[in-house]
């Protein structure tokens, strides 16, 4: 039978990568908050000037933008399905009993606890 995804999440393995997604979030968390207040300060001073912006507030808006980027992608890289940047929830994909079904984790969570099909989504998650 083919699956739709080419790698599959045993439970300790993705367990054992909880610790690198909590540090992922929170870097990504840091410099969207970073972004936005760039970004504040930016359209504030367009406003008043109506003029060029530039210098150091640009330059940290885009370390910011790579941050961010950067945190995505280590987390999708792996296979690991990103579903709310916010909350932190993502999907590994898995196979429980012969079937594709998602392992679900977010970052408020202790541990992996809970699957769902992967057309339920986390409406459907069960306990492991």
């Amino acid at each position: 039978m083919p699956y739709q995804f080419k790698k599959h999440f045993k439970v300790e393995e993705a367990r054992a990568l909880l610790p690198r997604l909590r540090r992922a979030f929170t870097t990504i968390h840091t410099a969207r908050d970073r972004l936005l207040e760039t970004e504040r300060h930016l359209a504030a001073t367009l406003e008043k000037t109506g003029g060029d912006l530039g210098g150091d507030r640009v330059a940290t808006m885009a370390r910011a933008m790579i941050a961010i980027h950067e945190g995505l992608n280590d987390i999708t890289s792996r296979g690991i399905q990103i579903k709310d940047v916010d909350r932190g929830l993502v999907d590994f994909p898995h196979l429980r009993n012969g079937h594709e079904v998602f392992l679900c984790w977010e970052l408020e969570d202790d541990d992996i606890e809970f699957w769902h099909d992967l057309d339920s989504g986390y409406p459907g998650r069960e306990r492991l």
